[in-house]
Order: C-alpha cells, then sequence, then structure tokens
C-alpha cells in the first residue's frame, strides 16, 4: 500500500524545484515569498507542522524556506 504524500509537501517541492536555477539563498527567498503570498494561512500551517516532524521528504529550498517563514 502507498501512502499519501501530504499535498504541501508535494507543492512547496514543486515550487521549490521550479525556483532552483537561482542562487540557493534568492531561491529559498522565493520560495518562502511564493508561500507567504499565496498559500492559504492553514496550508501554511501544515507545512510548518511537517517541518517540525522531521521534514522529510521535504526539498532542502523548502527547509530553508521555512526558516524564513518563521
Amino acid at each position: 500500500m502507498t501512502a499519501t504524500v501530504p499535498p504541501e509537501r508535494r507543492m512547496a517541492n514543486d515550487i521549490a524545484v521550479n525556483l532552483g536555477h537561482l542562487p540557493e539563498e534568492s531561491a529559498a527567498e522565493a520560495v518562502a515569498g511564493h508561500i507567504g503570498r499565496f498559500w492559504d494561512p492553514r496550508m501554511r500551517s501544515r507545512l510548518l507542522a511537517y517541518a517540525d516532524d522531521g521534514a522529510e521528504g521535504l526539498h532542502p529550498l523548502v527547509i530553508a524556506a521555512v526558516r524564513l517563514l518563521r
């Protein structure tokens, strides 16, 4: 049986991949900016909680963006 990937993880990773062409610091800021501007507060909260639970499967740029969102 396959576990379902949380949508916040999938979407955040997709954003990170799309912005991965930028220098690392700029990319993390862009990911955080996108999430901060366009995501519903409940989605941001779930992403932050997921990151607190170990961040398994999160792209490194998402982890850096989470630090900026806090």
